[in-house]
């Protein structure tokens, strides 16, 4: 194969269906979620260890993304980038053929460690190939491709389900057309010249310039941020239930619905997204604010869903703010453990979403309440988009 010197559309697209696999490791699975646990209901602690299924991959890739970016700098990214589609075929195929319910959690946690390095690496060689506007454009594509495929693999965990629990684990398979992607259309990226096909791996490991105050500031945003993200996704069809909608087909028919306000957001950032930070943040945070507000005083399934597809406009936005942030102005040498501090900060605010909407639904006694109680933390953050706009000292998004 001759080698590339420009990055073309299928460079793009490769590594760009690789962020499905984040949502598959969850998503695929809920709809088999009862037959789990009827098939291990006698393990005792059954209710505890059959959810890990779903769970415990993003736990991984919060706790691992930040030593996958370490390993992509040190290493190199196409080759472990490789490997780790192999892996994640092999161990996530694994449970059809297991029969014992910790030795299928094993192979979950080994999900999302190869998860945690498929994420950090092809975001960081979207940085390596592309520069500015193209650049930001692949990104933000992200967030809707990942929002599109939640939809695709509930019906398809849904369809498969019907023929056993076990069904659905076959299209981790899948991760085997996109190695071929990768290997057809990508190369190893090179700081010097992006059509040099570098032999050795970089073995970048020094911290020195790393932006550590830059990158905690954008951190802290991103686990803020990724709780509220994650809340319409998660929760919505439990507020469905709430106002008398039981069916589960349809609460997830209705907040699939909602959600392709995330897409909609993607397409929206894609126009605006090289407006400053602060700006971009104050309109996602005033959308989220609104959304939840809306949510929390509804009285109906329709206003409810009304401030869901709002709320998710301003997701749609959020999420490739937060992420072009993070890239911008990290040079090549650090850019894995950039990208890996900013995935592990994100899967953190996954992993902490349910149990802030669960607390604030205890302290307010009810889980609309709990949507009121968001309200209010988005338009804090809204409050301190507003004052940083005000200053006018931040640069733009794209560095």
């Amino acid at each position: 194969m001759s080698r590339h010197h420009e990055p073309g559309f299928m460079t793009g697209l490769s590594l760009l269906l690789p962020i499905t696999l984040s949502t598959m490791a969850i998503v695929l699975l809920a709809p088999v979620l009862p037959g789990l646990l009827g098939e291990f209901s006698h393990v005792p602690d059954y209710e505890y260890w059959v959810p890990m299924v779903l769970t415990v991959p993003a736990l991984c890739v919060a706790l691992f993304s930040p030593v996958a970016g370490i390993l992509g700098d040190w290493f190199g990214r196409r080759r472990l980038l490789l490997w780790s589609f192999v892996i994640y075929a092999i161990v996530g195929i694994a449970p059809v053929f297991l029969t014992d319910i910790k030795a299928i959690i094993a192979s979950r946690v080994a999900v999302g460690l190869a998860e945690s390095l498929i994420m950090v690496l092809t975001t960081t060689m979207i940085g390596d190939y592309y520069q500015g506007a193209a650049r930001d454009r692949w990104l933000a594509a992200q967030t809707a491709v990942a929002s599109m495929s939640a939809i695709v693999f509930f019906n398809v965990g849904g369809l498969l389900g019907r023929a056993g629990w076990r069904a659905p684990f076959w299209v981790y398979g899948s991760a085997l057309v996109m190695l071929l992607l990768v290997l057809l259309f990508t190369w190893e990226p090179s700081e010097k010249d992006a059509g040099d096909e570098a032999e050795v791996p970089p073995h970048h490991g020094s911290w020195a310039g790393f932006p550590w105050a830059r990158m905690a500031g954008i951190i802290v945003v991103t686990v803020f941020g990724s709780v509220l993200f994650y809340t319409v996704q998660i929760q919505a069809p439990l507020g469905l239930v709430a106002l008398g909608i039981t069916d589960p087909a349809k609460t997830g028919f209705l907040t699939s619905l909602a959600s392709i306000g995330v897409v909609v957001g993607t397409v929206i950032y894609s126009r605006v997204g090289r407006m400053q930070v602060s700006r971009l943040l104050l309109s996602e945070f005033g959308l989220l604010t609104v959304g939840f507000l809306l949510m929390s005083r509804a009285e109906s399934p329709l206003p409810f869903l009304i401030g869901c597809f709002i709320n998710q406009l301003g997701a749609g936005m959020l999420l490739p703010t937060l992420l072009v942030w993070a890239m911008s102005s990290l040079p090549f040498e650090i850019r894995g453990r950039g990208a890996g501090m900013w995935t592990g900060a994100f899967s953190v605010g996954q992993f902490l979403c349910p149990l802030v909407v669960t607390f604030a639904n205890k302290q307010v006694g009810g889980l609309l309440g709990a949507f009121g109680v968001l309200s209010g933390a988005a338009l804090i953050g809204a409050m301190i988009a507003l004052a940083g706009n005000l200053r006018r000292r931040e640069v733009p998004v794209h560095g």
